[in-house]
């Protein structure tokens, strides 16, 4: 059944026709949105920015505390309907798509949590004449109105991390989710209504409108901006926002991968198959670029595609389906040639290498590419793996950090030594030792450096992000 969803921009009306959402695997029509206009953002801007304004109305923590907990009650009985919507949309597989709403449970539970423990500090006074009969003490604040625009890849808890820190932190959040799978984004603001948010502290609009979603960022009322999508248009957003306005940018990056000669490869082949092919690869950390020592690298290849040959790829909605599709037909054209292009200049494709179908592209393992082939040297965000011999540890961390992009990385070695040479030495916010790189826990920090972003992300990291610390300092007598 096709669902529609109408505008959540309290005294908006849709601006032409819905949006008609389709499911990237087979095209089928899932949902349909109503669409805002200059008129519609206007007008949620206009309320989020009034509601900050009258101190009045803001939320107590107490509230704010409630209100998460409740919303992930709501969201742990429709786990297995979140999951498979956001399945359908975003072409995750439903294995990985229960994993999803479950990381999105707890991040709104870990919202509350982090809420409830936050604290100002006192400042030291009294430490010399001019501070003497003070009393100094910071307390959190929000920051003011925030303006999200969400990604395709992970639809719910990718919404959830910017939503759920919002309502923590008492800032009124109007949220863009990406127009190719917007669907988990409005269930979550509709799940946030029903466990007692008003609905003027989250509102969601849908803009088809590139001029509009540009010039919308550039809007004085708004407090702070957090943007999860490509580095291009992000990095193009911040340049467009208002004096004062702060921001937080999650683009992606070319994670590389350093396995050493000692490495226990039985334990690192799952791991590193995990993180190239999850979600056809669809990951702004997922393994792209592995510099295996040259004594290991042919055999590490070999078995790699072994692996990724045996991987069903299929609807996302199977239970026994490893591999989705790739979010447009379109981006299954651009891998095919980024594969092509690498092919053509010497790479050894070992598997895949090929379309299965207009939505899916084979799980592909390439045996030395040119280091400056695209496949190694931007983003493929799709089921890519490429595999590059190295002789020196020395040489596998300078041709890592030869990117413009720093994120998160890894190294596989049985030595303590190389583990951390490449942990000081490695272009990373992140390095994980005898891990994949698209590891993550909701809690812990995680940002792109260089090109691949700017800010830190996790729940307790973009709450601080949206709230100031003011000062209050008392003066009496009798301090």
């Amino acid at each position: 059944m096709v669902e529609h969803f109408p505008l959540m921009v309290p005294g908006a009306r849709p601006a032409g026709q819905a949006a008609e959402i389709c499911s990237p695997f087979d095209g089928a029509p899932i949902g349909t949105v109503a669409c805002v206009d200059r008129d519609g953002v206007e007008q949620a801007l206009a309320t989020a920015h009034a509601l900050f304004s009258d101190r009045d109305r803001w939320l107590s923590p107490a509230e704010r505390i409630a209100i998460l907990r409740r919303a992930a009650a709501l969201m742990q009985e429709r786990r297995e309907e979140l999951a498979c919507g956001a399945a359908h949309e975003g072409g995750k597989p439903l294995v990985d798509s229960l994993v999803e709403v479950d990381r999105a449970i707890d991040s709104v539970t870990l919202s509350a949590e982090c809420l409830r423990f936050q604290a100002g500090r006192e400042i030291p006074m009294s430490r010399n004449a001019a501070s003497m009969g003070r009393l100094a003490v910071t307390q959190y604040e929000p920051i003011g109105v925030v303006l999200a625009y969400s990604a395709f890849n992970h639809p719910l808890n990718m919404a959830v991390h910017q939503v759920a820190p919002a309502v923590a932190a008492g800032c009124p959040i109007v949220i863009k989710p990406a127009a190719a799978a917007p669907l988990s984004c409005l269930r979550l603001v509709r799940i946030f209504r029903e466990a007692g948010l008003p609905e003027e502290w989250c509102q969601s609009l849908l803009i088809v409108d590139r001029e509009l979603t540009q010039a919308a960022v550039s809007d004085r009322r708004i407090g702070f901006f957090s943007f999860i999508g490509g580095d291009k248009v992000g990095w193009m957003l911040r340049n467009q926002l208002a004096p004062g306005t702060r921001c937080s940018l999650e683009h992606g990056g070319a994670a590389p991968v350093v396995v050493a000669a000692d490495a226990d490869l039985d334990a690192a082949l799952p791991l590193l198959a995990k993180g190239g092919f999850y979600h056809a690869g669809q990951v702004c950390v997922s393994v792209q670029r592995v510099f295996a020592q040259r004594t290991i690298a042919a055999a590490l290849a070999e078995r790699l595609a072994e692996a990724a040959a045996a991987l069903k790829v299929g609807d996302p909605l199977s239970p026994e389906t490893q591999v989705g599709p790739l979010i447009r037909h379109r981006e299954v054209q651009r891998v095919d040639e980024w594969v092509q292009e690498a092919a053509g200049r010497g790479a050894k494709v070992l598997c895949g290498g090929r379309a299965i179908s207009a939505s899916c592209f084979a799980p592909t393992v390439l045996l030395d590419p040119p280091l400056d082939a695209r496949v190694m040297a931007q983003e493929v965000f799709g089921p890519v793996v490429c595999i590059s011999p190295f002789d020196g540890l020395d040489e596998a961390v300078g041709r890592a950090n030869a990117v413009p992009y720093a994120f998160q990385a890894a190294v596989f070695t049985r030595d303590l030594d190389s583990a951390l040479r490449c942990c000081r030495r490695l272009n990373a916010s992140a390095v994980m030792v005898n891990d994949h790189t698209a590891f993550r826990v909701d809690w812990m920090p995680f940002a792109g450096l260089k090109e691949s972003g700017m800010g830190v992300s996790g729940i307790e990291y973009t709450m601080e992000d949206m709230q100031i610390r003011k000062l209050i300092v008392i003066r009496s007598k009798e301090l």
